[in-house]
């Protein structure tokens, strides 16, 4: 156990930033039939002008999940560099015609759903089958067997960890103590709690829930694995209604409730009993920021990646597991984004990692927010009675300064997706960067982890209880103990099929 909080933070960035999650085990391939929220009755209203915070909401900025199976095999999507140099461009299709890329094929990106909110900047997309010609080099598909596939973490990787909406107080301070946080996320100054239960009182986990105000805004969640999801009115209403109207569906039918701004007491909904699944389904993915400071942190991944699935699948819930990657660098790079889909081969996601090497980067800030965006908008998650979560590591902010998308725009995505966010941050982040994982962890109703160290400031002074974070009252692990006992926590929340 230990806390600190130091606030001056080193100028270069941290090479370290830790071991990392979970993966693997799922890919719809065949998605069944895709299904938008259900709507909301349709209402007008006048508007304020809008500030950043305060942005009215009025259409879901994203499709329900809904793939019913995980592929055996690693899909790559690569999402376009929207200003690529010709240097760079010469050096990928020399490197592709190296590979045997055969199968690659470039195709347009799906349209977004309707939202209020401007398409991403990605125009292409680059979808590679999993071939035998094209896993030779970065990306090699066969399966790993034996005991030798179990790695052995060489150095130990510390982390703490903070719950915000726990001490929402002290997320509050956090934000109002930095001028910056004005001008980033949402508002979430105002927040209240809903809770969907059965008629015998169990939580209800993955119900899909519509709030909406009569002027016409109006946000979408999923419940998480106990029944629960934070609303916070500001971030999608800009007029501070008194009342909500409250939907929950589960299983095609629908519950109306309603809602007060400011009421004390969490609004519980009572839906129908349903039957539960006989198994816990985890879809997990990993977000990684792969620029060249993130060396060592990428190798501490490769290393304890197997051990860290190993030990979520004896867990007495006997997960059905998912496992996804997306790595990301910045414009300029030899690439922009990539993403493996869900899989549930572990030993071909093994082959994917190795491959993923650090490099590129060049200034602080990185495509973190088209990164986030494409791991929530892009990948197949499945659908009904899924735990969904994300890990993202990183040590530098996204990109604020280029064109949508933005982080504050896909949480809500993520909210309305049921994907709760993991948000893993080295000592070489700055406030900027802080804010937006914490923000992003806290509305989704996930965690802020980060990388603690014998001395704060000198990451290479070895494991310890010390961060650059502004942090208090944390306890410390090692990262992969860590995530594997909030995986553990979150699935323990499922009623008991």
């Amino acid at each position: 156990m230990g806390s600190s909080k130091l606030v001056n933070r080193p100028a270069v960035r941290s090479m370290a930033l830790a071991t990392a999650v979970t993966l693997l085990l799922g890919l719809p391939v065949a998605a069944a039939v895709r299904h938008t929220p259900f709507p909301v009755a349709e209402t007008t209203g006048d508007f304020k002008a809008p500030t950043t915070q305060r942005t009215r909401q009025t259409q879901p900025n994203f499709q329900a999940p809904s793939a019913t199976v995980c592929s055996d095999t690693p899909v790559l999507r690569e999402v376009a560099d929207p200003s690529p140099k010709e240097q760079n461009i010469a050096a990928g299709e020399a490197r592709l015609g190296k590979e045997g890329r055969s199968r690659a094929l470039k195709m347009m990106a799906p349209p977004s759903p309707p939202a209020p909110v401007a398409p991403s900047p990605v125009a292409t997309v680059v979808e590679a089958a999993a071939d035998a010609s094209y896993a030779a080099a970065e990306m090699p598909m066969a399966p790993v067997s034996g005991s030798s596939a179990v790695r052995q973490q060489q150095v130990a990787v510390t982390a703490g960890v903070v719950d915000d909406n726990a001490d929402f107080a002290a997320f509050q301070q956090f934000l109002q103590g930095h001028e910056e946080a004005r001008t980033l996320g949402r508002d979430v100054s105002v927040r209240q709690r809903l809770q969907v239960v059965d008629a015998q009182g169990r939580p209800v986990p993955d119900a899909e829930v519509a709030v909406s105000a009569r002027n016409g805004a109006r946000m979408w969640a999923r419940t998480d694995a106990g029944g629960q999801v934070w609303v916070h009115p500001n971030a999608f209403d800009d007029r501070d209604s008194d009342n909500y109207q409250v939907q929950v569906r589960r299983a095609g039918r629908t519950v109306t409730a309603a809602l007060q701004r400011g009421q004390k007491n969490a609004l519980q909904v009572v839906v129908a009993d349903a039957a539960l699944p006989a198994r816990a389904k985890l879809d997990l993915v990993f977000m990684v920021d792969a620029t060249g400071s993130m060396a060592d942190e990428i190798d501490k991944l490769r290393d304890s990646l197997q051990g860290i699935v190993r030990d979520i699948a004896k867990l007495p819930s006997n997960p059905d597991i998912c496992l996804g990657l997306v790595t990301y660098r910045d414009r300029g790079d030899e690439y922009f984004v990539r993403g493996w889909d869900l899989s549930n081969n572990v030993g071909a996601f093994q082959k994917v990692l190795d491959g993923v090497q650090a490099n590129g980067g060049g200034d602080y800030p990185e495509a973190m927010n088209e990164a986030f965006d494409h791991a929530v908008q892009a990948m197949n998650w499945r659908g009904s009675a899924t735990t969904r979560l994300l890990v993202s590591l990183a040590d530098a902010p996204p990109h604020m300064d280029y064109p949508q998308p933005r982080y504050e725009q896909t949480m809500l995505a993520a909210l309305g997706k049921g994907i709760k966010v993991l948000s893993v941050a080295a000592s070489g982040q700055d406030t900027t960067g802080e804010i937006a994982q914490r923000q992003i962890a806290q509305f989704t109703g996930g965690r802020f982890i980060f990388l603690t160290y014998k001395d704060a400031r000198d990451p290479s002074s070895g494991p310890g209880s010390e961060t650059v974070h502004e942090v208090e009252n944390y306890s410390v692990d090692t990262l992969d103990k860590l995530v594997v006992k909030l995986v553990r926590e979150e699935l323990a929340q499922l009623p008991k099929g």
